[in-house]
């Protein structure tokens, strides 16, 4: 009884702050201004930003962070852009949007809509969290709030594909701001009822194979690039991974060759290995570079009789730490709270999001869905669906209250 009470008196003291009216009104400003908020999503998602080329979106956040009243406005030296705003401690809560896109550069960005879908090459991942952020700041400042920590806005670089977590790799290890920074929310994806606590372990490879090469014809039986990489993949694919913990793996890319008729010289694989334990990724890492190395040999010993041999290197690429906020965190307490006060049916889950790096570093932190829906992401068919999709901003700022123990004037 004693336990049941102690974990019933937070909620409580959350539903009395929902029932504020400075809160009411920041949440009613959050839904009358919803087509704004989705033309700002559009405007922003037609501006590139491919991982490594964010400056241009980069630039615009910073105007619209000024614009939106945020204090100290900078773009810091890893090209995050960051605005605070001061609340009663001077410990932060980072609430962060990355800036990138999973496209490489010259991807066309213009948002097309059909009718109730918008599409774009990241129309939702994560433009809507970018706009979201402008949104709650907004709907602070109209209702006057204080709240009780001082929060960092960031628009971070570096959250997708090969970026590895640059941006807040930065924030939280190099910034001169990190000592400052006790907590972390990302607003990634769309759903507000999915609560990302838990990080998702990476490890990336690209491995490169090298041979003799040759025609085709005249020099048949010397050992081929390209045939090693196939034989690495077959062995990669057929590899038995547990469901629970999820553990996964991902050829990405594969490229090699020259030409129709010449055994390929050169062959490059990008492979991509996740799981929720970090035991298990380590585990199917030891397999992968097994598949290469009996790929390599298998090539070479077919080919033996042609006294060339192909060659592999290959080389770890990135790595996202993966970890967990624990449930009953005051953090994910709050955006469980936010997640019902807003009509949804919450859930926790793993991901592998910038929310990785604090959680490997003991920092508390989630990754919110921005509201509305979505799918197809990292495609050229990526669309959202902005119905309701103020809820989105609601449960984030209504996480931030919670936990941060407001105090409204």
């Amino acid at each position: 009884m004693a336990l049941l009470l102690l974990l019933t008196l937070p909620l409580l003291a959350q539903d009395t702050v929902l029932q504020r009216p400075e809160v009411r009104k920041a949440l009613d400003y959050l839904r009358a201004h919803h087509e704004d908020h989705l033309a700002s999503q559009i405007r922003i998602a037609e501006i590139p930003a491919p991982t490594f080329h964010e400056a241009e979106r980069a630039r615009y956040m910073e105007k619209e962070f000024r614009r939106v009243g945020l204090k100290d406005v900078e773009i810091d030296k890893q090209g995050n852009v960051l605005g605070w705003r001061p609340g009663k401690s001077s410990k932060a809560l980072v609430v962060a949007a990355h800036l990138d896109i999973s496209f490489a550069p010259g991807v066309n960005t213009k948002v097309r809509k059909e009718g109730s879908r918008w599409f774009a090459p990241g129309i939702g991942d994560d433009s809507r969290g970018l706009a979201a952020l402008l949104a709650i700041v907004e709907a602070l400042n109209d209702a006057a709030i204080e709240t009780g920590k001082t929060l960092l806005f960031v628009a971070n670089v570096g959250e997708e594909g090969l970026g590895d977590l640059n941006g807040v790799r930065y924030l939280f290890g190099q910034s001169p701001h990190k000592a400052k920074l006790d907590s972390f929310i990302s607003i990634d994806g769309t759903s507000p009822a999915r609560i990302v606590n838990g990080g998702t372990g990476v490890k990336r490879y690209r491995v490169t194979l090298r041979g003799p090469g040759g025609h085709s014809y005249g020099n048949f039986g010397r050992p081929s690039a390209v045939h090693a990489a196939a034989l690495i993949v077959s062995k990669l694919a057929v590899l038995p991974v547990p469901a629970k913990p999820k553990t996964t793996y991902n050829v990405g890319k594969f490229t090699g060759g020259t030409t129709i008729n010449a055994i390929a010289e050169e062959a490059t694989l990008e492979v991509d290995l996740r799981s929720e334990d970090p035991g298990e990724l380590d585990k199917l890492e030891l397999k992968f570079l097994e598949s290469v190395r009996l790929g390599v040999a298998e090539e070479n010993a077919l080919r033996k009789a042609s006294g060339v041999a192909v060659k592999e290197e290959h080389k770890l690429v990135s790595h996202r730490p993966g970890g967990q906020t624990a449930a009953d965190n005051a953090l994910v307490r709050a955006a469980m709270w936010a997640s019902k006060a807003t009509g949804h049916t919450p859930s926790l889950g793993y991901s592998s999001t910038d929310s990785n790096l604090p959680i490997s570093l003991g920092i508390p932190a989630v990754t919110l869905g921005g509201g509305g829906r979505g799918n197809n992401a990292h495609s050229l068919d990526e669309w959202f669906e902005p119905a309701d999709a103020f809820k989105g901003p609601q449960m984030v700022l209504l996480t931030i209250l919670a936990y941060g123990q407001s105090r409204i004037p």
